[in-house]
C-alpha cells in the first residue's frame, strides 16, 4: 500500500510511468506530470501541511468564530444607546431569529453589521480579482513561490497584531472590517502559491490524501487554537482586551508554525521557456494562457467556472456561519467558541478520512456528495429554525462535516488537471474564482436578508449559490477517476 506521504513505501522507481492519458488524471500538457513512484520525503510533506496549520487560527479564531462573530459584528460595534435596546429584563440578549424581536431596531443594527461586513468581503475579493491569478502566473514564471508564500505569511500575522489597536467602537468597525478582509486578501495569495506547491509534495497516487492531510492538520490546528483563546474571553468577560490578546495569539502562532515549511520544503525551479512579464504585460500573458487552456485542457477550464459558483458557496458557509449563530439564534460567547471547536473536530476527521475517498472514488464523488449534503442541511436549518439552538447544532455540525471534503477534493481534483508548469496561475485563478465571498455568497446573503427583513433568510441564500454550483460541476466532463 502506498504510504500517504509518498516515503518509504512509495511504488519502487523502476516502475515505469504510463504514458498520460484523458483517463490518468495526470497532468501533461504543458511539461512536468504527476508520477505515481517519485518518492517524497515525509519531512517534506509534514512541513507542507502545517501551513494549514499555521494559518487556520486566522481562519478560524478571527474570521469565523471569535473576532468577527463575538466581537466586530456584536452589539459592541453599535451605538450605545441602540445597543442598550438589545438587553431583556434577565439581563439577556434579544435573539434575532425569533418572531417577537425580529423587527426591533436592535436587530436590524445587528443585521446592517453582518451586511457591512459582507461589503468589506466584497473588497477584498476584488483585490483577488485583480492580484492572484497575475502574481501565481510570475511566480510560476520565476520559480519563487515559496517566497511569495513567506512574504504572505508574514505580512499575515503583521495584520493580526494590527488588529490589537481595534477599539470596541462603531468608529473602529470599517478599520477592523478591513483590516481582516485585507487579511484574507494576504492569506488567499499565500494560498495560491502553497496550493501550488501541492504537486510537489505528492504523486498521482496520493495527492488525495496529501491534500486531505493539510486541511486535516488545519481543521485541528483550529481547535487547538480556540481552546488557547476560549479561558482567555470567557475570564476577561467580553472585555475588549480579550479579542486584542486574541489577535495577538493568532499572529504568534501563525509565525512559528509556518517555520517547518520555510526550511523543509524546497522551491520547484521554473519551467523551462516560462513566460516572464511585468505586472500589467502579465495580463496579456494571462488571457494568452486562458486561451490555450481552453484549447489544450478545457476539463480545467470548465472546472474552475464551476468551482467559482460553489466554492464561493463554500465561502459563505465560513463568512457567515458563526455570524448567524451568534447574531441570529442568540448563541451565547461560550455556546459560540464550543460551537466552533466541534465544527473543527468533526471537519479536521472527516477531511481526513475524505481524503481516502477521494484517492478511492475520485475527487468528483466525494464534492458532489459534499455539496448535496450541504444544501439539504441548509434547508434544514431554515425549516427547523423554531426548534431553538438545538436546529443550529445539529445542521451546523454536520455543514462542518461536509465543508472539509468539498475543500480538499475541490484542491487535489484541479491539481489533477492542471497542467504541468502552470500550477501557480491556475490555482491563482482558482483564488479568484472560488474561495473568496465577495461576490456570490455576500449578495445572495444580503439580498435574502433585505428581501425578508431577518438574518435567518441569509442561510436560504447561501444554500441556493451551493445548489447551482453543485448542477454546474454536474455538466462538467472530467476525466473518468482511474485508482493509481
Amino acid at each position: 500500500m502506498t504510504d500517504p506521504t509518498g516515503d518509504a513505501a512509495a511504488a519502487p522507481a523502476s516502475v515505469p510511468t504510463p504514458p498520460p492519458t484523458a483517463n490518468t488524471g495526470a497532468v501533461s500538457a504543458f511539461g512536468r506530470e504527476l508520477t505515481p513512484e517519485k518518492k517524497v520525503p515525509r519531512k517534506q510533506v509534514l512541513s507542507w501541511a502545517m501551513w494549514d496549520w499555521a494559518t487556520q487560527p486566522f481562519n478560524t479564531t478571527i474570521l469565523t468564530f471569535v473576532w468577527v462573530a463575538l466581537y466586530l459584528t456584536s452589539w459592541q460595534f453599535l451605538d450605545p444607546a441602540l445597543a442598550a435596546q438589545g438587553v431583556l429584563e434577565d439581563g439577556t440578549r434579544m435573539s434575532c431569529v425569533s418572531a417577537e424581536y425580529i423587527d426591533s431596531a436592535y436587530c436590524g443594527g445587528l443585521a446592517d453589521l453582518s451586511a457591512w461586513w459582507g461589503w468589506a468581503n466584497f473588497a477584498a475579493g476584488i483585490l483577488i480579482l485583480v492580484l492572484a491569478p497575475v502574481l501565481g502566473q510570475q511566480a510560476d514564471a520565476r520559480g519563487n513561490k515559496k517566497k511569495w508564500l513567506v512574504g504572505a505569511t508574514l505580512t499575515l500575522a503583521l495584520i493580526q497584531f494590527v488588529l490589537f489597536f481595534i477599539e470596541a467602537d462603531p468608529a473602529y468597525f470599517w478599520w477592523g472590517a478591513f483590516a481582516v478582509a485585507l487579511g484574507a486578501v494576504v492569506n488567499e495569495i499565500g494560498g495560491v502559491n502553497y496550493n501550488a506547491m501541492l504537486v510537489e509534495v505528492s504523486t498521482r497516487a496520493t495527492i488525495g490524501r496529501v491534500s486531505g492531510l493539510g486541511w486535516g492538520f488545519g481543521y485541528l490546528g483550529g481547535v487547538v487554537s480556540l481552546l488557547l483563546c476560549v479561558p482567555l474571553v470567557l475570564g476577561l468577560s467580553g472585555d475588549p482586551l480579550a479579542y486584542k490578546l486574541v489577535a495577538l495569539i493568532c499572529g504568534a502562532w501563525t509565525i512559528v508554525f509556518a517555520i517547518p515549511l520555510f526550511l523543509n520544503v524546497p522551491e520547484a525551479p521554473a519551467p523551462p521557456g516560462a513566460p516572464r512579464a511585468g505586472l500589467f504585460s502579465s495580463y496579456r500573458v494571462l488571457a494568452l494562457d486562458l486561451v490555450k487552456l481552453f484549447r489544450t485542457s478545457r476539463p480545467t477550464f470548465w472546472f474552475l467556472l464551476a468551482s467559482a459558483v460553489y466554492r464561493d458557496g463554500l465561502a459563505g458557509v465560513f463568512a457567515f456561519g458563526a455570524v448567524l449563530a451568534a447574531q441570529g439564534f442568540g448563541f451565547t460567547t461560550i455556546e459560540v467558541m464550543i460551537f466552533g471547536l466541534a465544527a473543527n473536530v468533526v471537519a479536521g476527521v472527516s477531511t481526513l478520512i475524505a481524503g481516502r475517498f477521494d484517492d478511492l472514488f475520485g475527487s468528483r464523488a466525494v464534492i458532489v456528495t459534499a455539496l448535496s449534503g450541504l444544501v439539504a442541511m441548509a434547508v434544514f436549518v431554515f425549516f427547523a429554525r423554531d426548534l431553538g439552538t438545538i436546529v443550529f447544532w445539529i445542521g451546523g455540525l454536520v455543514l462542518s462535516a461536509f465543508v472539509g471534503p468539498a475543500q480538499a477534493s475541490s484542491r487535489g481534483l484541479l491539481a489533477r488537471v492542471t497542467p504541468a508548469g502552470m500550477q501557480g496561475e491556475i490555482f491563482g485563478l482558482y483564488a479568484t474564482t472560488g474561495r473568496v465571498a465577495s461576490f456570490l455568497s455576500p449578495a445572495a446573503w444580503a439580498l435574502f436578508i433585505g428581501a425578508f427583513g431577518a438574518i435567518i433568510y441569509g442561510v436560504l441564500g447561501i444554500g441556493l449559490i451551493l445548489l447551482v454550483g453543485l448542477v454546474l460541476l454536474l455538466l462538467v466532463r472530467l476525466p473518468k477517476h482511474v485508482r493509481a
